[in-house]
């Protein structure tokens, strides 16, 4: 009977420490990932911080067992070796994603929106989560990479203040470079391109190649541009009585010399242009995920002044100052909610 009541005492300080820590870890669970209109990148510190209490919550359970001294540094030692096992096995498993999401939070090569390309992939990104980040493709469909994938692959970021938009061609011999390189200028000015410039990148045994390259500050229609650009070449060459065609196909046909194969000239097109750009509709997602993150980064800027703003202030102006610091809180609340169920749906 003394045996059971010794046995009961020294149970109760270890039960004790069970509930303590359990509805502490529920209670924590609510405050940090509770708001369900969170980001995603706002939730990585939070769960990164919630990752910490389990721990901390497991080490407290394990000094409270009810064994001897020996034994309890032994679980403790137990439960750092099981930690760092999973730190060193962390390259195939989920701990390495959450370290590569670590990683990318702080190094920042990328946000959403930006236009990257990884092992042959290229979209705009949509999302970056703890564990996976998301982009969306020219063909508007949704990718998901693991985020130890990213880090363990060459990335390539589209910068925002512009990119390189380029056209390669062959010519004959029989047309003079001198004449072909201000056609191509002509083209790519002509495309919205600043600072266009032509290069010859290969002096092949029937024709040359050209490459012409200009930079396109607006870099959302990277895709309708370069179709711009194939589209005024070829304009500003046969407007100018310079065919494209192989020298192959030139000497196999049997037409006259001075018999130049070009294309009708169109002189109006059957029907008008849609309205907006093809990116409108492939990066729809990744368009308004930047839209929402800028907004929302915005107003929190907004909300950090109104906090400045309502300490210095007094009286009337106060009270003012607290209204529009609600309104712009609630307006805030209401844009994260609608992108939680934009995700969700």
């Amino acid at each position: 009977m003394d045996e059971l009541l010794a046995l009961g005492k020294a149970l109760v300080p270890f039960i004790f420490t069970i509930l303590i820590v359990v509805l502490f870890l529920i209670a924590s669970h609510k405050v940090l990932l509770g708001n369900k209109s969170l980001q995603q990148e706002a939730k990585l510190p939070r769960q990164l911080i919630l990752l910490v209490l389990y721990i901390v919550g497991l080490i407290g359970i394990a000094i409270a067992l009810p064994v001897t001294e020996s034994t309890r540094n032994q679980v403790i030692s137990l439960i750092g070796i099981l930690l760092s096992g999973v730190i060193a096995f962390s390259s195939t498993t989920i701990v390495a994603n959450v370290m590569a999401g670590i990683v990318m939070r702080f190094t920042m090569p990328f946000h959403i929106g930006d236009f990257i390309r990884v092992d042959g992939f290229f979209g705009r990104v949509t999302e970056k989560g703890l564990f996976d980040t998301e982009i969306q493709t020219e063909q508007r469909d949704l990718i998901a990479f693991t985020n130890s994938f990213l880090i363990s692959h060459p990335l390539q970021v589209v910068r925002s203040s512009g990119t390189i938009i380029s056209a390669s061609l062959s010519l004959g011999y029989d047309v003079h470079h001198a004449r072909v390189e201000p056609l191509l200028i002509k083209a790519a000015e002509q495309s919205g391109l600043e600072g266009p410039f032509v290069q010859v990148l290969e002096l092949g045994d029937h024709a040359i190649t050209y490459r012409i390259s200009g930079l396109l500050t607006e870099i959302k229609s990277m895709i309708s541009s370069r179709s711009t650009l194939y589209v005024n070449i070829m304009d500003c060459l046969h407007d100018d009585n310079i065919e494209i065609v192989s020298p192959g196909f030139m000497n196999q046909r049997k037409l006259p010399d001075d018999l130049s194969v070009l294309p009708v000239k169109a002189t109006s097109r059957k029907k008008p242009l849609a309205e907006g750009t093809p990116e409108d509709v492939i990066f729809d997602k990744a368009e308004e995920a930047q839209t929402k993150d800028r907004t929302v980064k915005d107003l929190l800027e907004q909300l950090a002044q109104l906090e400045i703003d309502i300490k210095a202030a007094e009286g009337d102006r106060k009270a003012q100052k607290q209204a529009e610091f609600a309104a712009l809180k609630e307006t805030i609340d209401e844009l994260q909610s609608k992108k939680v169920k934009s995700d969700e749906t």
